[in-house]
């Protein structure tokens, strides 16, 4: 049987499956946990899919910390400001031991426990504010970078997710490592026997589905370092962040149409 067809008979569509299928003797089985509405876009490769109840993690075993986090912002629409930030950091036990960072490696490091899908984009619930603290879903950011452009951006787009001709805003964000850049590591001296890499920078690219029908897409790059410029500084174009992440960027979006907004640098939106 086709997997479309399966997909049919089981009530979910393959464009919003990350589809993980294997044969156990001979019987096509599909992972129903992966039909989740934030990546109906696309979802890259990774080791392992951390589904979460709003958000998804694409996981690298080789740098023990998210390839990539896919969301969408507020998915919901409720007021955004119900429950306070819980700040409960801790490890991802789904994360096989031998490559789970814990909070050990990021302790005297110097390095924040960086969110990439941001707290404040899901606090209209408890549990939706508590798994954004899984470790699964953090990165070692230098502290100014953190708390001061990084948080920026995330609060810029919020602003974008609430603008009256936005219905639903998708963000997939996370680490790349530059290789003619000497690359630091944290958690060395613990004892877990695992360290951690350090990014030299980070990507977010935002998506807008707009109330006309159209989709379009924003990108940034930045050094994982004290910046001061203003956010338009740091823009890219997506297909640049394919390039420099070695993934696709909404896979699922295909055609001359998709390609030219991709290689869009669009004005960004008042924030």
């Amino acid at each position: 049987m086709a997997i479309e067809k399966l997909c049919l008979i089981l009530g979910f569509s393959t464009a919003s499956l990350c589809l993980k299928h294997v044969y156990v003797r001979g019987v096509l089985m599909i992972e129903k946990s992966s039909a989740k509405p934030e990546l109906r876009y696309g979802c890259p490769e990774a080791d392992q899919l951390l589904i979460n109840r709003n958000f998804s993690v694409g996981y690298s075993y080789y740098f023990r910390q998210a390839k990539w986090a896919v969301e969408i912002v507020d998915p919901d629409k409720k007021d955004m400001d119900e429950v306070d930030r819980l700040d409960n950091f801790r490890p991802d036990f789904r994360v096989p031991k031998k490559f789970r960072a814990n909070l050990s490696d990021y302790s005297g490091s110097g390095y924040d426990r960086g969110h990439l899908v941001a707290s404040a984009n899901h606090n209209d619930e408890n549990i939706q504010n508590s798994e954004t603290f899984l470790l699964s879903n953090m990165s070692p950011q230098a502290p100014r970078f953190n708390r001061q452009i990084w948080r920026e951006l995330e609060a810029a787009v919020r602003k974008l997710d609430d603008r009256q001709n936005v219905l639903e805003t998708y963000v997939i964000t996370g680490p790349i490592f530059d290789f003619f850049e000497s690359i630091s590591m944290i958690g060395e001296s613990d004892r877990n026997g695992l360290s951690v890499p350090v990014p030299s920078h980070f990507y977010k690219c935002v998506l807008t589905e707009e109330k006309n029908g159209s989709l379009k897409m924003w990108a940034f790059e930045m050094k994982n370092a004290a910046l001061s410029e203003e956010l338009a500084a740091y823009q890219v174009t997506t297909s640049y962040i394919e390039q420099r992440a070695g993934m696709l960027i909404w896979g699922n979006l295909t055609g001359p149409e998709i390609e030219k907004e991709k290689n869009k640098i669009r004005r960004i939106w008042r924030y």
